[in-house]
């Protein structure tokens, strides 16, 4: 598969699919098998390839002994990003992280809170490709939201999102492309129009299941 700069694509399937194995892979913390992996024309182990790249794990959580703004400020020292305090905060704010909740020990924070001081690191980043896994997982419908408007409005700058879910709710609301990935292969591309067209159904939740050949196969 291939994915066009500036370009929100959907990687789905179910659990054990190899949707993280692929991300792990992309960014070259674990060894590929066979094939082969560009980044902007460039081989993914290559460090320089992945400079334009921020990332947000699965089941992310931060680190437990520092107070949200502490953690911003050393992800950022990271990626080597220097935004204003004012940059920082409407970023933050954006997704629902208030000054008084930044000051707070991250020990304070619920998993939705913690999903949104990851993402607010990668946004404020600078970088131009995000690559999320899982990014929707344990959110309220609030933050949800939220982190909807923020991918949209980044993608609308110009950037280009990966992100994978189990939500496909989601994926059609967001996805200008969605990826079925099926026993370490994609089985299904396109945008969610062109899925339901092809499939003919309503939504990509039967567009899924059909992909993986019936609810039998994937409850297996």
């Amino acid at each position: 598969m291939a994915i066009a700069s500036g370009e929100m694509v959907a990687l789905v399937g179910a659990n054990g699919a190899g949707k993280s194995t692929l991300i792990r892979t992309l960014l070259d913390l674990r060894a590929l098998d066979a094939g082969l992996i560009a980044i902007e024309g460039q081989p993914h182990t290559e460090p320089r390839a992945r400079d334009r790249i921020a990332y947000l794990p699965e089941r992310f959580q931060p680190a437990y002994f520092m107070h949200g703004r502490e953690f911003i400020a050393y992800m950022l020292a990271l990626y080597g990003a220097n935004p204003g305090a004012d940059e920082i905060e409407c970023q933050c704010g954006y997704l629902g992280l208030v000054p008084d909740a930044l000051d707070k020990s991250v020990q304070t924070y619920s998993k939705g809170m913690s999903q949104m001081l990851g993402l607010a690191a990668c946004l404020l980043s600078g970088r131009p490709i995000l690559v999320l896994d899982e990014p929707m997982s344990g959110l309220d419908p609030t933050a949800r939201v939220r982190l909807q408007r923020a991918l949209r409005a980044h993608r609308d700058n110009g950037g280009t999102i990966l992100f994978t879910t189990h939500l496909l709710a989601d994926a059609e609301a967001l996805a200008d492309r969605v990826a079925v990935l099926h026993d370490g292969r994609i089985v299904a591309d396109g945008s969610p129009d062109e899925l339901k067209a092809r499939y003919r159904v309503d939504d990509l939740e039967a567009v899924f299941v059909e992909c993986v050949g019936g609810v039998d196969r994937v409850a297996s």
